[in-house]
């Protein structure tokens, strides 16, 4: 057994069996961290994001030895964000201040579907070219509009949520086809989440127009 093996030994040690399917332990410390992680975004929480990155890590081993390299790799840019992301929500609003929740632009809508459908052709290249992914289209277009989200959500774009919700329509079949049950079922109250997210954030919104229009 290699010092990695023994390293990740408790991470992939069995957890529970569900319908002959074994659960590992990393996937519940992903179920468990996953779920913390979305509601505290959605309460606008900025503990969210050191929550977020425990789930990183814990996903980027589950997906690595799940055959979703994409979703794997998309975990150390997720790392990447988190940091930025906490910095953002503290101190990236005016004069340092909290951020508030705002729209998406059109001009940042159209950056992001070029991004989008590049980003998507050559990920489908990379995981076709270079590795033996059974699943290269879903787990690329899961990838990438994760990413869009993710970015969107670093910035209290309200429309973020939409895009996780797109994003967790594709996850819960795919994880479900690689059997990761316990990670399927978590996306589903994944989609649960986006939705009061949605609604706490437009609320937000609603309420800081409403305080502007006032003011002026």
């Amino acid at each position: 057994m290699s010092a990695l093996d023994v390293i990740l030994w408790p991470f992939n040690t069995p957890a529970v069996t569900f319908a002959g399917v074994s659960t590992s332990w990393g996937e519940v410390a992903g179920f468990i961290t996953g779920a913390l992680c979305v509601w505290l975004v959605a309460r606008q929480n900025p503990w969210n994001w050191p929550i977020g990155i425990l789930n990183n890590l814990a996903f980027l081993v589950l997906f690595a030895t799940s055959g979703l390299y994409a979703d794997s790799g998309l975990q150390v840019v997720y790392v990447a964000l988190a940091l930025y992301g906490w910095w953002a929500w503290l101190r990236g609003g005016v004069e340092r201040t909290p951020l508030p929740v705002t729209r998406t632009s059109r001009a940042q809508w159209l950056w992001l579907l070029a991004a989008g459908v590049a980003g998507t052709l050559l990920l489908v290249w990379v995981l076709t070219s270079f590795s033996n992914s059974t699943v290269p289209w879903a787990d690329s277009v899961t990838t990438v509009v994760s990413l869009l989200a993710t970015w969107g959500q670093t910035r209290k774009k309200v429309e973020c949520w939409w895009l996780w919700i797109a994003a967790d329509v594709i996850y819960v079949p795919l994880y479900a086809y690689k059997d990761l049950w316990l990670t399927a079922i978590l996306y589903v109250g994944f989609m649960a989440l986006c939705v009061l997210g949605l609604r706490n954030w437009t609320k937000a919104l609603r309420q800081d127009e409403r305080d502007e229009l006032v003011a002026a």
